[in-house]
């Protein structure tokens, strides 16, 4: 993790650039400062939007956010640092990254984890769901909800059916240990690139695929590069969305119940134009000459198998995958 000095110079430039605080009040008014990466266009923002309507509806006015997407105030990573210092208010990250700073969120990370996207649901919702929110509370960053970010899978632009063809492909990963871990057991080569340095990065070959969910692949264009797109849904990761605890406390219990609120029913928003989102993607994909291609799944299962072995030497994440797998679905 970068050190002090680095987070003040990244806080410093943005704020003399741009004019932002993570909380600014006007008057009587509190507005909240959230900043993402993703495309206008993209469920989890539109769920923002959702989001910032029923806070200013909940607190008549008092309270509303201030969107910036796109990666307008830096990378997840970057967004997150902002968050420590409270520089920055709220932000969406992977859990994938997230992890990085709350190692009990590693386990999202293990592949077919899940038994189904109902027992899914019951995982993030339930009591495990709102204990790992505040997984990462010491590092000064408070979970809100959970978006649902669906499965994600492997597209390529040579095919792959099986955990053979992936051998020696460049793959680009999150910053996270655990996605690494789990290329290089399916025989791929892990490759960390920032989101919004992916596209570029297929153009020139510096990565020979990547992994994600069907929304994102088709939003972000990289059907253009990668034509196959292999439907092995290896892991869930949910998006987190998050508020600076140095924001969140200084916020009444009034504000903060609102903000939670107004967070709770823009996951149900999301949830649903979600699976929108999914079935449009995968019908354009196609009309764009997308190769999809459903495998055997038993075989990539396999091949990670020495991964809950890993987790199992860890008193904590082993008590922790029990808990989730007996969780039934509703």
């Amino acid at each position: 993790m970068r050190s002090f000095k680095n987070y003040y110079l990244i806080a410093l430039s943005f704020v003399l650039l741009l004019g932002i605080t993570g909380c600014d009040e006007v008057s009587d008014k509190r507005v909240i400062k959230l900043a993402h990466g993703l495309d206008v266009t993209h469920p989890v923002h539109k769920a923002m939007i959702f989001m910032n309507e029923r806070l200013q509806e909940k607190s008549g006015g008092k309270m509303s956010l201030d969107i910036y997407p796109s990666q307008q105030l830096g990378s997840e990573r970057e967004c997150l640092e902002l968050l420590q210092i409270g520089s920055l208010g709220m932000t969406k990250v992977s859990t994938g990254v997230l992890e990085n700073f709350a190692p009990q969120l590693k386990v999202f990370g293990l592949p077919f984890l899940f038994r189904d996207a109902e027992h899914r649901f019951a995982v993030l919702e339930g009591d495990i769901g709102e204990e790992l929110l505040n997984a990462s509370v010491e590092q000064r960053l408070k979970g809100l909800t959970f978006y649902d970010a669906g499965s994600r899978s492997f597209y390529t632009k040579e095919p792959v059916k099986t955990p053979e063809d992936l051998k020696g492909l460049k793959l680009r990963v999150m910053e996270s240990q655990t996605a690494i871990n789990m290329v290089k057991n399916l025989g791929g080569s892990p490759t960390p690139i920032a989101w919004g340095e992916l596209y570029t990065a297929l153009q020139q070959g510096v990565v020979d695929g990547a992994e994600n969910n069907l929304p994102s692949f088709y939003l972000s264009h990289h059907y253009e590069v990668c034509k196959y797109f292999l439907v092995d849904e290896h892991t869930a990761l949910p998006d987190e969305l998050l508020i600076s605890t140095v924001i969140w406390n200084d916020l009444s219990e009034q504000e903060q119940k609102w903000v939670k609120e107004a967070a709770m029913e823009s996951l149900e928003f999301e949830k649903k134009i979600w699976h929108e989102a999914e079935m449009e993607a995968l019908a354009e994909i196609k009309k764009a000459g997308v190769q999809v291609i459903y495998p055997d799944k038993e075989p990539f299962r396999n091949r990670v198998k020495s991964m809950y072995e890993d987790f199992s030497e860890n008193e904590d994440m082993k008590k922790l995958i029990e808990e989730i797998q007996a969780v039934k679905s509703n």
